[in-house]
């Protein structure tokens, strides 16, 4: 599977992760504090380390945690498990996060998420929150035998491969569709507006070409769809009708449900079949897809940005924001400069 390639056994990530409770399906570290950045997230030494530990049974984790690390939570930690688990798996994009925590001489922020409620992200989008972390290459440092959150690891990265190429034209370069890729859980972010640096994307993308490729390289040898030229790096992929319906027909159900919604005039009562169809003649089938995964994005960032506030407290969300807004005033002195 291609996200084995990203697999790191960190000594620091697992003196990080012996700190809390053992029961987790996935775990893996992200961000600028595990691959180079340009920009303003450059100094990768200093950075924040971003975690996110996927568990079978959220309560009994909590439970656990609450135990080895009450002061990693807000004052929600007082409602007791149950409780947090219920704002964790209902409100915002199915994750929790403990912020600004210093574990082994380094800032770290982690995210607590249902086994369930990520296989359903990676397969629907239904936030394309967590999914959309986890196709920019990561360090994963744990992972069981679970069959179906491996193929669904394996099929939102197709998922992301197949919504790029929709919005990309007959022939472009790999970074060309690194870029896409990347951006495709930033698409409708309010955060991009406020908090974030504007170059993020590229910023990401351009110091870990090498990375993506680990990522996508086999699935892009492997789509009948795209004549991938490893060596000159392009790819050339169908952008006939036909060929966009196919790979429309393959898009997450939440995505296609989106564009359907966007596209099917009132009184029609077209299925999503027959939106799609449409979509696929249209020369604009590319900004369509751009305002479907807006309108999951959109709200999922609102939503969990707002659920944020609660979980990591006033305090540290102040703090945190004052962060973000910092790196963001860097980076448009440096665009500016």
């Amino acid at each position: 599977m291609a996200l084995q390639a990203l697999q790191s056994s960190g000594v620091t990530f697992r003196k990080i992760l012996s700190h809390f409770p053992e029961e987790l399906s996935l775990a893996f570290v992200y961000g600028s504090g595990v691959y180079r950045q340009a920009g303003p997230s450059s100094d990768q030494k200093n950075a924040m380390l971003d975690f996110v530990f996927t568990v079978d049974d959220p309560v009994a984790w909590h439970s656990k945690n609450l135990k080895k690390n009450w002061r990693h939570y807000s004052f929600l930690k007082v409602l007791g498990p149950k409780i947090i688990t219920s704002i964790q798996n209902n409100y915002g994009a199915g994750v929790y996060y403990n912020s600004l925590i210093m574990c082994d001489g380094r800032l770290i922020k982690y995210g607590v998420i249902s086994t369930n409620i990520l296989i359903e992200d990676l397969l629907n989008w239904n936030n394309l929150y967590i999914a959309g972390r986890l196709q920019k290459p990561v360090k994963i440092i744990s992972m069981n035998e679970d069959v179906t959150l491996r193929a669904a690891l394996d099929r939102n990265l197709k998922s992301a491969v197949t919504t790029a190429f929709l919005m990309l034209p007959e022939s472009f370069s790999e970074e060309d569709l690194f870029i896409e890729i990347a951006g495709l859980s930033y698409s409708g972010d309010f955060r991009m507006v406020v908090g974030e640096d504007k170059t993020k994307v590229l910023n990401i993308v351009k110091p870990n070409i090498a990375h993506f490729r680990e990522l996508y390289g086999s699935i892009l040898q492997e789509n009948p769809q795209v004549v991938y030229k490893s060596q000159q790096g392009r790819l050339e992929i169908d952008k006939s009708p036909e060929g966009q319906f196919t790979q429309l027909m393959t898009l997450p159900k939440s995505l296609q449900q989106q564009i359907h919604h966007i596209m099917d005039s009132p009184g029609k009562n077209r299925d999503v079949e027959e939106t799609l169809f449409q979509v696929a003649h249209d020369p604009d089938c590319g900004d369509v897809v751009r305002l479907g995964l807006s309108a999951i994005v959109r709200p999922s960032s609102i939503r969990q940005s707002t659920k944020g506030i609660f979980t990591a407290g006033m305090k540290k969300s102040v703090i945190y924001s004052s962060l973000k807004l910092h790196k963001m005033w860097k980076g448009w002195l440096r665009k500016t400069s």
